[in-house]
């Protein structure tokens, strides 16, 4: 394979991912909420797959220094899956980082799994302040969401661990941080 058909690919694949993600995001804003998903007790059990998934996984952090996620076992955990190309990822990024100042010294932890290039989030993250770890996952991100629910491969997509290693609750779309704050009380 030549570079030129290399990158051509890169480029093909990076437009069907932002056409997935335009589509997922615009077919969320057909909904007067983002949408929520509840996970019963009787399915959590099964949502043990993609929480050990994401803890078996090693990932670069913004900064290129490649960052084991099972450091995170035993917390809550609020998982947002993103890209600095998604206008609606990017406005709730400061809201995440209020809210992640918020419980310092508190059993929640909030990270960012970016679906780009490092190079796009090592930018990105350079010219915001994120008060919380992001990682680079490319598009694999994209498989790791689809794997929690998210159908579509919409963006945002947050996912809500609890310190008991379930999923507590999925979010497609832009988060509504009230009924967020809500949700977490109940952790």
């Amino acid at each position: 394979m030549t570079k030129k058909n290399l990158i051509a690919y890169t480029i093909v694949a990076l437009l069907f991912g932002a056409v997935g993600a335009y589509v997922g995001v615009n077919k969320s804003k057909q909904h007067a909420d983002p949408i929520t998903t509840t996970v019963a007790p009787e399915a959590a059990a099964a949502s043990a797959g993609p929480v050990n998934e994401l803890y078996a996984l090693s990932l670069p952090d913004a900064a290129g220094a490649t960052q084991a996620l099972a450091q995170w076992k035993g917390k809550n955990l609020l998982v947002n899956f993103w890209a600095p190309w998604c206008p609606p990822c990017v406005e709730e990024m400061p809201e995440l980082s209020e809210l992640q100042g918020e419980h310092v010294g508190k059993n929640l932890q909030i990270i960012g799994i970016g679906i780009d290039s490092a190079s796009n989030i090592a930018t990105f993250a350079g010219k915001f302040k994120i008060a919380y770890p992001v990682y680079v996952s490319g598009m694999s991100g994209t498989d790791l969401s689809r794997h929690f629910g998210n159908t579509t491969g919409g963006l945002p997509f947050t996912v809500l661990i609890g310190a008991d290693g379930q999923v507590k609750k999925t979010y497609l779309g832009r988060l509504k941080f009230d009924q967020l704050r809500a949700d977490l009380a109940n952790l």
